[in-house]
């Protein structure tokens, strides 16, 4: 019941915010130019599936099992 009531106010709390500060600039902001719909799929998909295959290759190669061939 409690962290029913704790989940609910803070669901209550996130939805009444309003992102009205992210509005204002920042003294010393300098927001750099945007990225292309290509580049953010390779930064944030491509990127991490490349090195996940590069270490799960590597713990795979460094394995005791591969080493007793």
């Amino acid at each position: 019941m409690r962290a029913g009531a704790v989940t609910a106010a803070a669901t209550l709390m996130m939805l009444m915010s309003s992102p009205a500060m992210a509005l204002t600039r920042d003294d010393g902001d300098n927001p750099g130019p945007g990225i292309s719909a290509a580049q953010t799929i390779g930064l944030f998909v491509v990127a991490p599936l490349v090195l996940f295959a590069i270490i799960a290759g590597l713990v795979m190669v460094m394995s005791p099992k591969a080493k007793k061939k």
